[in-house]
């Protein structure tokens, strides 16, 4: 039991691009152990180095309907007034907010950085992510969707959705396409992709973006299907998802 009070929380929606963003970083939040062995020889010696992850950290999850309105519970309330997914609770500690949870969980949890040392690609790393949690994002989520349907037709949803990722994506190609390299800003996975990869799984699952006009993108969302933290993380993959 009181290793249960101890665990992290994570209150969650499936399909909750903010929430996978989160689902990912606490996956990738391994521990690293490393085992050097020198061994000498009369002819010289060798060097063996052993390195081991262990999987991400350990977390609960804890479902929050947006669909039924779940949010809007005076017991959610009191964790996030605005009453958005995700919110982590460590102890005593409860944030909300996917960057500002991200940022916690880099500075509790230095092992495996999310963030690179160097200031001009940490600078860039934000800047992306940036584009997708505050010129993407909020304008596909659940109560703006709601509003375009009640105020101008359930019709112009799609569109409206389509036009926000669209000119957001296209930003994003320009802005990574000299510094992209297997991931978004080079070859470690960094805060970038961890913004990028549940948005594009949501422009193309979920609004039918064609992806042909963004081949950066659509080439960076191949390689993150082959990582298995991001994979654990996608909403199918989730304890409530719908069954079939």
């Amino acid at each position: 039991m009181a290793n249960q009070e101890k665990k992290l929380k994570l209150y969650s929606y499936w399909r909750s691009s903010c929430s996978f963003r989160i689902r990912i970083a606490l996956n990738l939040k391994g521990f690293f152990f490393l085992f050097i062995f020198l061994f000498f020889f009369p002819s010289g010696f060798f060097l063996i180095i052993f390195c081991f992850l262990l999987p991400g950290l350990e977390y609960q999850y804890i479902p929050v309907n947006l669909a039924k309105g779940e949010q809007f519970s005076p017991e959610f309330q009191k964790l996030n007034p605005i009453g958005y997914v995700p919110v982590l609770v460590d102890g005593d500690i409860v944030i909300s907010d996917s960057f500002a949870i991200f940022m916690y969980l880099e500075e509790k949890y230095p092992q495996h950085p999310l963030l690179p040392s160097d200031l001009q690609k940490k600078a860039l790393n934000i800047q992306a992510a940036n584009i997708v949690c505050s010129s993407i994002q909020p304008f596909q989520n659940l109560a703006t969707l709601k509003y375009i349907a009640e105020k101008v037709g359930p019709d112009e949803t799609t569109p409206w959705a389509k036009l926000h990722i669209e000119k957001g994506f296209e930003a994003l190609e320009k802005l990574l396409m000299d510094q992209a390299g297997r991931y978004a800003t080079g070859d470690e996975v960094y805060m970038a992709d961890l913004f990028l990869a549940p948005q594009i799984h949501a422009a193309i699952n979920r609004f039918t973006v064609d992806m042909a006009k963004f081949p950066l993108l659509a080439r960076l969302n191949e390689a993150y299907s082959e990582i298995p933290q991001f994979q654990n993380a996608m909403p199918e993959n989730q304890p409530d998802t719908p069954s079939a």
